[in-house]
């Protein structure tokens, strides 16, 4: 399995404070069954940002450590982005990092409580330049929750899902696991990833949330390519061609209300 969304860089963000911890996390998720973690510090979000050479080098520290403890696991670079202007700019200048460095796909970050002014904009921009976002758990986000047609549109229009494990098996609360239920039987969400920040409370673990996908959707193979054969593709800078969503219906669209 891949895990697409993971901080795993020791001191970099409110992940591991120093390498042990790194390490602890990788055999959890070799113990899991993941064999690649995109590493995905925070970046634009106010308390942190990681620039993509500062990345590098801590990934090229990581990768050389685990190496050395023969854990067998590859790392790849990537970043959780908060939204802001100039992504693409920011993106194409190689000032952030895209998932797995490819310039194809970005991993997107709202503010967990509302949605932005501007924020069809900021995608529409990156679409632009041919970069895919991926919407990093929007299934905790407040104003994602009271009003699922938002996040409806911003699939119709290209972007893609990626859930947090924990949400699915509702170890992230009922609203969050509830939602991404939802976005699943809706056919709404293309990825699913840990977010790990430890072994304790937020371990890098999927097996458990594929086993709970595949059972909403009574399907097996559906809920294994969102570990599989999605982020194989997004890793590789291809392209993604998603199920059409369940309900396409289209009513008011949300920027003309909100924006």
């Amino acid at each position: 399995m891949i895990d697409l969304h993971c901080h795993i860089l020791p001191g970099v963000d409110d992940g591991p404070s120093h390498i042990e911890g790194s390490l602890k996390m990788a055999e959890c998720a070799v113990a899991d069954g993941i064999h690649t973690l995109v590493a995905t510090p925070h970046a634009f979000n106010g308390a942190y940002h990681t620039s993509l050479p500062h990345i590098l080098t801590h990934i090229a520290h990581l990768r050389k450590i685990i190496i050395e403890n023969q854990i067998p696991i590859d790392i790849c670079p990537g970043a959780e982005v908060r939204i802001h202007q100039d992504m693409d700019r920011s993106v194409k200048e190689g000032k952030t990092a895209s998932i797995n460095n490819t310039g194809h796909y970005i991993l997107v970050e709202f503010p967990y409580n509302m949605i932005l002014p501007g924020t069809r904009d900021v995608l529409f921009q990156l679409f632009l330049n041919s970069i895919t976002p991926v919407l990093a758990h929007p299934e905790r986000n407040l104003a994602l929750q009271q009003n699922p047609d938002i996040l409806s549109d911003l699939v119709t229009m290209g972007c893609l899902v990626q859930l947090t494990a924990m949400s699915i098996t509702g170890e992230l609360g009922h609203d969050a696991m509830e939602y991404s239920h939802f976005l699943l039987k809706q056919r709404q969400a293309h990825v699913i990833a840990t977010d790990s920040h430890n072994v304790e409370n937020r371990p890098p673990i999927l097996s458990s949330a594929v086993e709970a996908t595949a059972h909403i959707l009574g399907d097996t193979e559906a809920a294994e390519a969102m570990v599989t054969i999605n982020p194989n593709a997004i890793l590789d800078g291809k392209p993604l061609n998603p199920s059409e969503p369940v309900n396409t219906s289209k009513k008011q669209r949300w920027w003309e209300k909100w924006l």
